[in-house]
């Protein structure tokens, strides 16, 4: 079993920066991709950013540009710059690992002056 837990969201200003981090536990053994998705209130869930592990990242055109995707194996992290209010949202990161996601419990992000 994997357990992810997500850390660093909070209450940002429009134009700041935060860095979200997923640390994972468990039985790990062969990761294919690592992934951040946000939802807001009444929105479906939306994918921000994945880094496979034998790919480079991909980010959405919401994103691009702003949100970077990063790892040194554990935990990853989710560098996230120009903040903007349509930003705020739980965030949470997804582990997949031989067909199988696993998921933490999220953390929130608001943006707001």
């Amino acid at each position: 079993q994997v357990q992810l837990v997500e850390s660093g969201g909070g209450l940002v200003q429009p134009g700041g920066s935060l860095t979200l981090s997923c640390a994972a536990s468990g039985r790990i053994f062969n990761i294919d991709a690592m992934s951040w998705y946000r939802q807001a209130p009444g929105k479906q869930r939306e994918l921000v950013a994945l880094i496979p592990s034998t790919s480079l990242p991909h980010y959405p055109d919401s994103v691009k540009g702003r949100f970077t995707i990063y790892s040194d194996k554990n935990p990853v992290y989710l560098q996230m710059n120009s903040l903007k209010p349509e930003d705020a949202a739980v965030y949470c990161c997804n582990e997949l690992e031989g067909g199988k996601g696993y998921w933490g419990q999220g953390t929130q992000v608001t943006v707001s002056s």
